[in-house]
């Protein structure tokens, strides 16, 4: 800015802050800096920061920790100069919101750090050094919580902080512990920052939010907090560590102590807990406004900042867990992304984003006036035109666009937070009557001296819902009930099944299959109970609870599925989505959405990613044949899609993977391949699209790189090997039991040779065996065999190979015969195993394997392509039995 335009700056200055107008009063040199040489117009670096703050602290003596001596009175003068030009250049709207609350927090960060560089040699002095852990000193790990850890700083907040230290001990000299020293520490360094002087205060210091509150110790080794929030830590706590960042102390702890504290603020399934537990501190919040009559407070109040807060910490609690990148501190980081997960819309999002700048411009300019801690608007009509202006807007148009804002903020919140759902079609909703004779008489369920006269009733009302078998659901729900206690140990989770039983009882009459539903979802809550944040979003989304009673009373699959893995029930929150048909292009692009919020070397974390992927699907596919929305056909085509993405995903892992660890492959003229020379054949059920569910994949991999060549890295192996170790990775990717279980069942015996042969065949070599080694049960393989995965070249290559194998001139008798002799072969095996054949009086059947079903129709159809595709080249077009 040129020298000028200071007089708009000064007056700027003057409209918005008394405070800074006062201290540049006393400090005449400090504004002509200011002013002059147009320090306001730039946003300092934190390095900018950290080396203003050491060349003033070289110049005095910080030997001395008293907060008004010299060290002290350094401090306060540096923080009240920076403070005053971060004012400046938001008054003066050179600054962005980021660039406001980014330099604040800098500021806070090189001042504890510069602080405690002095303070601990300090200590060390008068009480002895703390021991050192495998050779390195220990510090005081200081943990910024609420707005410094997310860098969001506003002008005049408390800095919360958290307290500890790596490992307990004596001290040198063996006077006091190393808890002890660390809490003399923590309590000079709050007293250097925290005390008011004649020249103020460096940051007022919160130690509220540490284990145990007030009535814990000031300072915990990692060990005792990590085990506290595992053990004790609270719903408010999560929240809270949702910004939780480590500003000083060493790097391994630091990396220690975060990734500790992650699995207790983000967990692995979809946590709806956090619905509850939110709407309970707002309503705490709410009647402390109330109470303090607060309403115009702008970050408390209705449509406030903190409700912008919640509906973002809502979304990353719940969904955190599995999408890393909900994990962000600030919110406006978070809120994009928000958007990119599908979770609000892009509307939503804007009117948050605007909503939130415009409101913590606000909040700063309420104080900036006197270096206050206050979000609350102004009483005086015209202290807030005084407000208004400092936006240059009259005071109608500024108090319009704060209407605009918190109305758009309250009705998104109510929307995210408070919302329940809505009653869909399929399942009649309980009437308010209803659910309160079902609670009524579920309490006395509960009750001992009500429980027989309660079972009596409880016969009735089941006989009455058409409850098929209504003296076996009762029994059912009365050992529930009897099990409860044990069930659920906390209070916490009972009162979650008391809130929901109810309502699952109350919909039983309009549930087809009543019986089925009821053993269905009592098998599910059982599940559930250790997780009970799912018991909660069945009883706060209604919609999702129709939903599981319609699907699991018509399906044992789908309730088996659901109880053996409780994280789908994330699946009935969207029930359009649930219900809508996948096609092989969007599975694609959704399993590429999630393993990209995965980093790249977290292999494990992808492929639990790739379970859930499927299972999840699966569930999707099995309530849209349910719903008859998909016919059999389509279903098959559907999991054959499923099987190829994943095939297909896990195949460029295994690539890269194997590129890192040897390199490239070397292809002709020793140049580097940039992808796989692999192709994964599929033979059976998934070559002839006819995936069912639970089939096993039969596989054959292929490969084309040269003989003789090597990879391009440090620790080179030859092409052959490249090649059968990242054959290894995908069946390893594809058959390991994890978390989720397993994601298929492999065959690899139909490769040339079967067990005896090589894991990778050569297109070359595959060829030849086919042409002059191969029996005639493996060509008839071959008939349903298709490329599915891999070099689009080598896929091309198979399929003209393959045409070639099944079009070679044979005698259809033999053929016929060949057929038939493999066939009776089948029979007799399955006998020896047990499979029931039927017979000529009847009895039990395989459908697939008895004489008559399906393999017979396979056997026809795989000997007539066999015999007669010489003359009629169309019969090798599709592998499929119906085309």
């Amino acid at each position: 800015m040129a020298v000028e335009r200071a007089p708009d700056a000064f007056a700027a200055l003057c409209l918005g802050s008394d405070w800074a107008i006062a201290w540049l009063s006393r400090n005449p040199q400090q504004a002509m800096r200011l002013l002059d040489d147009m320090e306001h117009q730039r946003a300092p670096t934190r390095s900018a920061l950290a080396a203003d703050l050491e060349a003033t602290l070289a110049e005095v003596d910080c030997g001395d920790p008293a907060p008004d001596g010299p060290f002290g009175r350094a401090l306060r003068t540096v923080r009240n100069r920076r403070m005053i030009g971060i004012v400046l250049r938001d008054l003066c709207g050179v600054a962005r919101l980021e660039d406001t609350v980014r330099t604040l927090s800098d500021l806070a960060d090189v001042i504890i750090e510069a602080s405690l560089a002095r303070l601990q040699p300090i200590a060390e002095g008068e009480w002895g050094a703390p021991p050192a852990v495998a050779g390195e000193p220990q510090r005081l790990i200081v943990l910024a919580m609420g707005k410094l850890g997310a860098r969001e700083l506003n002008l005049s907040s408390d800095i919360d902080l958290i307290f500890a230290f790596r490992a307990p001990g004596i001290v040198a000299g063996g006077e006091i512990t190393t808890q002890e020293f660390f809490v003399r520490l923590g309590r000079r360094l709050i007293a250097l920052l925290n005390t008011r002087t004649p020249r103020g205060f460096v940051f007022r210091v919160d130690m509220r939010l540490r284990p145990y509150g007030e009535a814990g110790p000031l300072v915990q080794h990692v060990d005792a907090m990590l085990d506290y929030y595992r053990e004790q830590g609270r719903d408010w706590e999560r929240y809270a560590m949702v910004k939780a960042r480590v500003v000083s102390g060493e790097a391994a702890t630091r990396e220690r102590l975060e990734a500790g504290l992650r699995p207790f603020v983000y967990r692995r399934y979809l946590d709806f807990g956090a619905f509850e537990a939110l709407r309970d501190m707002k309503t705490l919040i709410v009647n402390e406004v109330r109470r303090r009559k607060a309403e115009g407070d702008v970050k408390l109040g209705a449509g406030g900042i903190r409700e912008i807060e919640f509906v973002a910490q809502v979304f990353q609690l719940v969904h955190g867990g599995r999408d890393p990148a909900l994990r962000a501190r600030a919110l406006l980081d978070v809120l994009p992304r928000i958007e990119r997960a599908g979770l609000l819309n892009a509307p939503d999002v804007q009117v948050l984003t605007e909503a939130y700048r415009f409101l913590r411009d606000v909040e700063h300019r309420l104080q900036a006036r006197s270096d206050a801690q206050t979000q609350r608007l102004p009483a005086g009509e015209g202290d807030r035109a005084r407000l208004a202006a400092t936006f240059g807007l009259s005071l109608p148009e500024f108090e319009e666009t704060l209407v605009r804002h918190r109305a758009g903020v309250r009705r998104i919140f109510d929307a995210s937070v408070d919302a329940r759902g809505e009653e869909p079609q399929g399942v009649e909703a309980p009437t308010a009557d209803a659910v309160g004779d079902w609670s009524a008489l579920w309490r006395r369920l509960l009750a001992e001296d009500t429980r027989a006269a309660a079972a009596d009733a409880l016969l009735s009302a089941f006989a009455a819902d058409g409850v098929a078998d209504p003296g076996a659901a009762r029994d059912r729900l009365m050992a529930f009930i009897l099990r409860r206690n044990a069930l659920a140990e906390q209070s916490v989770a009972r009162e979650r099944i008391d809130a929901l039983l109810p309502a699952v009882l109350g919909r039983l009459a309009g549930v087809p299959a009543a019986d089925r539903a009821l053993a269905g979802v009592l098998r599910i809550v059982e599940a559930v109970l250790r997780r009970s944040v799912y018991v909660t979003l069945l009883t706060e989304r209604p919609r999702a609870l129709n939903l599981l009673m319609r699907l699991v009373g018509a399906s044992e699959r789908i309730a088996a599925a659901l109880e053996r893995h409780p994280s789908l029930l994330d699946e009935l929150l969207d029930e359009s989505r649930l219900l809508s048909v996948p096609t092989r292009e969007g599975l694609k692009r959704e399993l590429a959405a999630r393993c990209a919020r995965i980093p790249s070397d977290d292999p494990e974390a992808i492929m639990e990613q790739l379970r859930h992927f499927k299972v999840a699907v699966e569930l999707r596919l099995s309530a849209c044949e349910l719903e008859a929305r998909l016919p059999l056909m389509r279903v098959s085509d559907a999991l054959t899609w499923l099987a190829e993405v994943i095939i297909d995903h896990v195949i460029r892992d295994a690539f890269d993977a194997t590129v890192a660890q040897y390199g490239a492959p070397s292809g002709a003229e020793g140049v580097p391949l940039a992808g796989p020379a692999l192709g994964v054949i599929a033979y059976g059920k998934l070559g002839g699209l006819e995936l069912g569910w639970g089939s096993d994949l039969d596989l054959v991999f292929l490969h084309d790189l040269p003989v003789g060549g090597t990879t391009l890295g440090p620790d080179a192996v030859s092409n052959r090997q490249f090649i059968a170790r990242m054959a290894q990775r995908i069946i390893h990717a594809l058959t390991a039991r994890t978390f989720m279980g397993q994601l298929y069942e492999i065959d690899l015996r139909l490769r040339p040779s079967g067990r005896a042969g090589v894991l990778v065949s050569s297109l070359e070599a595959f060829q030849r065996y086919q042409q002059d080694e191969a029996w005639t049960w493996e060509q008839q393989a071959l008939v349903r065999a298709r490329a599915v995965a891999g070099s689009p070249a080598l896929c091309s290559e198979f399929e003209r190979i393959r045409r070639g194998v099944l079009a070679k001139e044979r005698s259809p008798a033999r053929t016929i015969a060949e057929v038939v002799e493999m066939r009776d072969r089948m029979l007799a095996e399955a006998r020896r195993k047990g499979v029931p054949l039927g017979g000529s009086e009847g009895g039990e059947f395989d459908l697939k394997q008895a004489p008559g079903g399906v393999v017979d129709i396979e056997f026809m159809v795989q000997s007539r392509v066999l015999g007669w595709a010489r003359e009629h080249p169309e019969l090798l077009t599709f592998t499929d039995v119906i085309r």
